[in-house]
């Protein structure tokens, strides 16, 4: 039987040679070469394919350096080759481009830079340049060296990924603590949604009703969209937040007594778990360290929102308790802002 197909694919082979050229020539069985160096705060990667074949993908002519585009390839090379430090996605620069003749035939030389904040113990490549666009056949001969350890692997169409290294069960917990913190501190709508609870927030136990159950509910969805049990379109996940960042507002603005309930946080929690998700979808974690990385990133974002209630719970209460008049205003006034800020985000997100 295999020979029987080996023979259909010759004969189609031999057909395809009397038909036109296409504008752009491109090869079959293209090779490539990937040179990955990682360094203390730097990852290094030379990388060489097929000019023509690069051409081809690109529809446009690159039979000379200077028509090399950096921005256009490394916009390309972003897109089809994804580099993962310990678990998290990280992005190449183009440095410098070149020309060189490897079998008689012309290579676009491509260096390109990856910031890293620290020395990964793990690195995943996922490489896809060329087999989905233009040449399943394509093979990429890739050397990776990290921590005084080296590793070759032949990248294909059916073997895309390689893998060096192990991230440590301390490493992963720190990396997970870390990333929570901040992604609570640098997500703005999720702290102006807490703020807005706390504005209806009588007691101590009270709040503690209202964080537990965010708590619960945000741990809930986050698990379910990380583990893809779950999923939800991003739009309509960062466009109900919005709404909930306004609901919240709005019943702060017009009933000044109000108390909000556990149910609502809740309620709202389950959203914003989603939210919370996004960061993690963009990012490769290790099946060996699922459940720490969930855990850590969860704590995270608690210890986040516990310095957030400490510090602004007092100050609201102080606020509350003052009897100058235009204090009065400063709660009120301050939900209209977060209510604007919530209006400006749901149209952005929405439309």
């Amino acid at each position: 039987m295999k020979k029987v197909w080996y023979s259909i694919f010759l004969l189609l082979l031999s057909l395809g040679s009397f038909l036109p050229s296409p504008a752009f020539a491109h090869t079959n069985n293209s090779e490539g070469y990937s040179n990955i160096k990682v360094k203390e705060r730097t990852l290094d990667y030379q990388l060489k394919v097929d000019l023509e074949e690069l051409g081809h993908t690109l529809n446009k002519e690159t039979a000379q350096q200077e028509l090399i585009d950096n921005k256009v390839i490394q916009k390309y090379i972003n897109s089809r080759i994804e580099l993962y430090a310990d678990s998290e996605r990280v992005e190449g620069t183009v440095k410098k481009t070149d020309v060189e003749t490897i079998n008689e035939r012309p290579f676009a030389v491509i260096d390109l830079a990856y910031n890293i904040e620290h020395r990964p113990e793990k690195l995943i490549v996922e490489y896809n340049m060329f087999l989905d666009d233009s040449d399943p056949s394509h093979a990429n001969y890739a050397t990776v060296k990290l921590n005084g350890k080296q590793q070759e692997k032949v990248l294909s169409y059916e073997s895309r990924e390689l893998e060096i290294g192990e991230i440590s069960f301390l490493q992963n917990v720190k990396q997970f603590l870390v990333l929570g913190l901040v992604h609570i501190f640098t997500g703005y709508d999720h702290i102006l949604f807490v703020i807005s609870l706390l504005f209806g927030a009588k007691t101590i136990r009270h709040i503690l009703g209202l964080v537990t159950g965010f708590t619960i509910a945000h741990s809930i969805t986050l698990a379910l969209a990380t583990l893809d049990i779950v999923t939800l379109p991003s739009r309509f996940v960062e466009s109900a937040i919005a709404l909930s960042i306004i609901y919240v507002a709005l019943i702060n603005i017009f009933n000044k007594d109000s108390k909000h309930q556990p149910w609502l946080a809740f309620g709202f929690g389950l959203i914003h778990g989603f939210g919370f998700a996004g960061i993690l979808s963009e990012m490769r974690l290790d099946t060996n360290h699922m459940a720490a990385s969930l855990l850590s990133f969860n704590i995270g974002i608690e210890i986040g929102q516990l310095l957030i209630v400490s510090v602004v719970f007092p100050l609201i209460l102080w606020i509350k308790k003052l009897t100058l008049k235009p204090i009065r205003w400063v709660i009120p006034g301050t939900s209209v802002a977060i209510l604007c800020f919530g209006l400006v985000w749901f149209i952005q997100r929405a439309f």
